[in-house]
């Protein structure tokens, strides 16, 4: 039976150093993946794009925040009460499993956004039995994906290995906008490790409990979401698929996709706003400079029902596979306040920043002060961060709040999750008039978070090529992680010394270069084209008459003949493709 293309790639990963199991010699645990060395080359070349594009061009700066996370972080951030997946353990062998995916693979059903009973329930209608044992399953939970650690001795201080790099960008706020001078919008970028310890990882690199995230947190003023680069992009070309046409039972599957300009569908509300737009171009460049399919990317935006709470629009840049279909490699959601608000409320420190105005303006603005004698018997504790959320509303939320309060008598806020009622004699209100030179506000983020593990793959299919006599890998000369084989045509006169003076100069110019004397030069050719290496040098008898060499292109096999001191101005060159 002949492999698929999955198999394939993964058995030229393994067999050419590119991706490991991990601890292989003692059985290997799923959803640990390692990085052999020409992985980490190519992951690495990756990343170095990614900071090439958002670090050098945009002008974002990056930090590098722990991987241990204190209780208190993410106990603020959600996570440790949301942060879950479903789960369901056979009652004969005790074997856990996702209970939705599950599901999903015994029959055709979208298990998304469905609850616990729900998933209880498609399990009894399709009689789904242990995949293992063929047992019968118990009932759906909850399973919360975050690997718990202690921090210190005695384990008395609980943390967590963090399920993402954002938080770490949110809690250092403070800093930030100081460092960016109070300016907004910014950007701020953390890569690094993440983790979440999958139920039951089942799909290779795909769903890892230990990966690494590329995460953009862009601070933006939460009435100003227009990009002042925004024409640079809106005539790009993106494949998207709106919620709307998604949830059209009347439209096929191809008929869902719709292929529009950015600007367009920023006109037509199918995306929310400039912001999320520009990231979706620039993601959509990103993925197609490194390397993939350009046919086999689209945008998904979120459906209602697994919109997260927080989030006020948000597009899974979707990469396709042959045999896992379409993945989510890259989200780009508007996280509003939320994050900066619920750190603010935990840890009882403001997390606004104050935006000046180009010129004073003189205002009639409301001053609303709590009653303290009533509400500080009321709330308690909460007083202050109820005191802090109205100080912090903008003159919109001002004036809306005052409108509510008159008509109703009370009006309901909501803090990170908990309601509270403010009734008319909780507060003070009075109409004044003063001169402002700006105003407090606290950012909205648009975050584009980019799975580096799952795009590594994807690259990898998509470079996979099969001809009569070889199989290579079209990598890109720019992402390709050695760029150069240096061969002698035979191991006799001075050949192999050539070519090894070949190798050094091209290496103390930047250049990664493998010397390879081992068998006939066309399987040389061959185990240089299989691991992707754009260019092949041949130091033959006539190189040691005239100092020049043959460079061999891996896709088309053409050959030119190149003096050896003009070798590193000609590849450096072709290395920026």
């Amino acid at each position: 039976m002949e492999k698929d293309i999955y198999e394939k790639i993964m058995d030229l990963a393994k067999r050419r150093g590119y991706l490991w199991s991990s601890f292989e010699i003692y059985g290997g645990i799923a959803g640990f993946v390692d990085y052999g060395p020409l992985g980490c080359l190519l992951k690495n070349n990756i990343i170095s794009k990614f900071r090439e594009i958002f670090i050098v061009k945009e002008g974002f700066y990056e930090i590098e925040s722990p991987t241990v996370t204190p209780y208190e972080v993410l106990k603020a951030s959600g996570h440790v009460d949301n942060f879950t997946d479903p789960i369901v353990e056979c009652k004969n062998c005790l074997e856990s499993f996702r209970a939705d995916h599950l599901i999903e693979e015994f029959v055709d059903v979208d298990t998304e956004g469905k609850t616990l009973k729900e998933l209880e329930e498609l399990i009894k209608k399709y009689n789904i039995k242990c995949p293992k044992c063929g047992g019968e399953l118990g009932d759906v939970k909850k399973f919360n994906l975050m690997f718990v650690t202690s921090i210190g001795p005695g384990g008395k201080r609980t943390g967590y290995m963090r399920p993402e790099t954002a938080q770490g960008i949110f809690i250092q706020f403070k800093r930030l906008a100081q460092f960016f001078r109070n300016k907004l919008p910014f950007g701020v970028v953390q890569i690094g490790k993440s983790y979440r310890n999958e139920i039951s990882p089942r799909q290779g690199v795909i769903r890892l409990r230990e990966f690494t995230q590329a995460e953009i947190e862009y601070f933006v003023h939460p009435e100003r979401k227009e990009h002042e680069k925004f024409d640079l992009v809106k005539d790009e070309i993106v494949p998207l698929l709106p919620a709307e046409r998604q949830m059209d039972e009347n439209l096929s599957e191809d008929e869902k996709i719709i292929k529009i300009s950015i600007g367009e569908a920023v006109e037509k509300g199918i995306i929310r706003h400039q912001t999320i737009a520009y990231f979706i171009a620039l993601t959509k460049r990103f993925l197609e400079n490194i390397g993939i399919d350009k046919d086999k990317i689209r945008f998904r935006q979120h459906l209602p029902n697994e919109m997260a709470h927080y989030a006020m629009d948000c597009w899974d840049a979707e990469i396709y596979t042959e045999r896992f279909g379409w993945i989510e490699c890259v989200g780009i959601a508007d996280r509003t306040d939320y994050d900066l608000r619920s750190h603010s409320y935990h840890s009882g420190v403001e997390l606004s920043i104050f935006v000046e105005f180009d010129e004073e303006k003189e205002i009639e603005t409301y001053e609303i002060n709590l009653n303290y004698k009533v509400v500080g018997r009321i709330f308690k504790k909460d007083t202050k961060v109820i005191e802090e959320y109205i100080n912090n509303l903008s003159e919109k939320e001002k004036e809306e709040f005052v409108k509510n309060i008159k008509k109703d008598g009370k009006v309901i806020i909501k803090i990170n999750e908990k309601e509270f009622e403010i009734l008319k004699d909780y507060v003070e209100i009075k109409k004044v008039k003063k001169v402002i030179k700006g105003e407090k506000v606290i950012p909205h983020v648009i975050e584009p978070s980019f799975g580096i593990d799952r795009i590594t793959y994807c690259l990898l299919e998509h470079s996979y090529r099969e001809e009569d006599d070889r199989v290579y890998l079209d990598l890109k000369p720019s992402i390709a992680p050695i760029k150069v084989y240096v061969l002698p045509l035979v191991n006799k006169e001075d050949m192999p010394k050539i070519a090894m003076e070949i190798k050094e100069k091209l290496r103390d110019n930047g250049i990664i270069a493998e010397y390879d004397d081992s068998g006939a030069i066309g399987r040389r050719y061959m185990r240089a084209d299989e691991i992707g290496v754009p260019f092949c040098i041949t130091v033959d008898g006539q190189t040691l008459k005239d100092r020049t060499v043959t460079v061999r292109e891996r896709n088309t096999r053409e050959q030119i003949r190149i003096r050896i001191d003009e070798l590193v101005d000609y590849l450096k060159e072709r290395l920026k493709k």
